[in-house]
């Protein structure tokens, strides 16, 4: 048998280039269920993972730390695996003890599990994350209960609310920090107090004895001591009163420190910056969970003001529309386990994609992030403490080449083109826009837009007094097609549009006739129906003619469009076909 490459970075991983590697990656991904072509409806596609993670064409996506991967990879018989495997092991052992079952029903669901328990151990390659929930979801569905929980989880809010509130704790908490001798006018007096305040709420949201009842004054005074001093990379990311605010995801981890995550976002929302707090869908252990906003009081208490999204799929309109409405928004992440990006949900990948730094809590979190060697498309931040009860906070800055697209500023090069487009109207031009294929075949991209721009420069020598928009013109590197077609329906919704054609067969056999190019087999019958962008853009065509019946729209008839799904998340297209 050839022997594997050596990994030392889950970040060097390459497809396309060792076979024996990237089939290994794939029985990886496929025993993890977390290979979107076997599961499409459940775990993330490529283009939905890069909202998140910073990939390459050719790199692989790990959702853990590098260390661990590495073990399971190379087939390490070290301990640190087999610990993993033995704590969960642990933890299911007491799950179902805890439930106090007859001898024969705790023996059925623990020989149960212990059978796909042997069968993981044996194998090596399943994630301790994704171990724990196949087994839990077994206790589960023999028990009947979503959340056991849920009654230790409220006990550890009230706790943690009793703490808070407390005049103590408060005390301690209004405490005048010792100002830095720079600071000499207000709004920097301002700054630090604030980030005074955000610095010991962070370190108290981690201590377990704030909702176990453990902490003295005395104790409380020493932790905001430290507090102030342990938090300086919040400031390389919450600059001043005048600095832009910013969009935050926010990413918990138990519930009780909770409360004070809570109290932690108050303050930012004080300040002005905007936040976005994803929960659990389900049963996550201490996890708070999206439906703990009904069923506990002292959360309900706390979060009156925010505004649930209930969809797991919202589109990016609606999230933009959501977060200028509202400045707390709560989310579930999809997901009933340890953070991991190929099971979020489109609503998460979203919200990630808005925001401009994401604040994750946990050691459980910090794996995933810090311990990975993936650069990410957002700021992060992570706190946490470690066995030792040492409490940490790292920062770790977006991939350098990555962009983000505010809607600010697609509204803003949205803006520029109407104005443009007006210009022309008011010369009594003709306003032409056309629809086509840029990127609804796979690895056709480039082709597609030299294509769409030989075309439509023959459009505006053949055609008099109008003007032709080539939305191929305006594309920038590291667009997707979520920032696309939220930029250009706002274009075609002007009422400025005389004209909107969609590509045809003979448009693209032109085309490449003009580039003087045989036409590839890839190519050969294919039109603007090929493409859910355009699919997308046709409904916009129809619902725009009815409110401006001049409008004339040429290419294929409407009916050969609506066989396609709405466009892929991320995606310029979605090519599947509806059966």
């Amino acid at each position: 048998m050839r022997q594997m490459p050596v990994i030392n970075r889950v970040c060097d991983i390459r497809t396309g280039k060792l076979p024996e590697l990237e089939a290994w990656i794939y029985y990886f991904l496929a025993e993890n269920n977390i290979e979107h072509l076997l599961n499409p409806s459940s775990v993330a596609s490529a283009e939905q993972l890069r909202f998140m993670v910073a990939l390459k064409d050719d790199q692989v996506y790990i959702p853990c730390e590098d260390t661990l991967f590495l073990d399971m990879y190379t087939q390490d018989k070290n301990k640190a695996l087999l610990r993993e495997y033995i704590k969960v092991w642990r933890f299911l052992v007491r799950l179902v003890a805890a439930y106090n079952m007859n001898r024969a029903d705790t023996r059925r669901i623990t020989s149960l599990c212990r059978y796909r328990f042997k069968k993981y151990l044996t194998a090596r390659i399943l994630l301790p994350s994704r171990m724990i929930k196949r087994l839990v979801g077994i206790v589960l569905t023999q028990r009947g209960d979503l959340d056991p929980f849920r009654g230790k989880k409220h006990l550890a809010n009230a706790h943690a609310a009793e703490m808070f509130y407390s005049a103590s704790f408060q005390r301690a908490l209004q405490q005048r920090p010792d100002f830095d001798e720079n600071c000499r006018d207000i709004a920097a007096l301002r700054w630090e107090l604030d980030m005074a305040e955000m610095s010991r709420l962070l370190v108290f949201s981690t201590l377990t004895e704030v909702w176990q009842g453990g902490v003295s004054s005395f104790d409380v005074g020493e932790q905001m001591k430290r507090a102030d001093a342990q938090c300086h990379c919040l400031r390389s990311v919450f600059g001043p009163e005048g600095d832009e605010r910013k969009k935050i995801l926010f990413i918990p981890d138990v519930t009780g420190g909770f409360v004070f995550d809570l109290m932690f976002i108050k303050a930012l929302l004080r300040q002005g910056h905007q936040v976005i707090l994803s929960l659990k869908d389900a049963f996550y252990f201490d996890s708070p969970v999206i439906w703990d906003l009904e069923e506990d009081k002292v959360l309900k208490n706390i979060l009156d003001n925010a505004h649930l999204v209930t969809s797991d799929s919202i589109t990016k309109n609606e999230l933009l529309r959501v977060l200028r409405e509202h400045r707390l928004v709560v989310i579930s992440d999809g997901t009933a386990e340890q953070l991991n990006l190929y099971r979020t949900s489109v609503s998460f990948a979203r919200a990630w994609k808005e925001c401009d730094v994401v604040i994750a809590k946990g050691k459980r979190n910090t794996n995933v992030f810090i311990g990975s060697s993936h650069d990410f498309t957002r700021d992060i931040i992570c706190y946490w403490r470690d066995s030792e009860g040492v409490f940490h906070i790292q920062a770790k800055p977006r991939a350098a080449w990555t962009h983000k697209f505010a809607e600010k500023y697609l509204l803003s090069k949205a803006k520029e083109l109407v104005r443009e487009m007006r210009d022309a109207h008011n010369t009594g031009k003709t306003i032409m826009f056309y629809s086509a294929i840029i990127g609804s075949l796979p690895r056709q991209t480039k082709t597609a837009i030299a294509l769409v721009t030989a075309f439509v420069r023959h459009l505006r020598e053949k055609l008099d007094n109008t003007y032709v928009i080539n939305p191929a013109e305006h594309f920038e590197e590291g667009m997707d097609g979520d920032d696309l077609m939220y930029m250009w329906e706002y274009v075609q919704r002007s009422g400025l549009l005389d004209v909107w054609r969609f590509q045809t067969v003979d448009d693209i056999e032109m085309g490449f006739s003009l580039l003087e190019r045989k036409i590839p087999s890839v190519w050969s019958g294919k039109d603007s129906t090929f493409s859910t962008g355009c699919t997308k853009e046709m409904r916009i065509a129809l619902d725009e003619q009815q409110k401006k019946p001049e409008l004339q729209i040429i290419g294929p008839a409407p009916e050969k469009f609506f066989r396609r799904r709405d466009y892929g998340v991320g995606k310029y297209y979605d090519a599947t076909l509806k059966v």
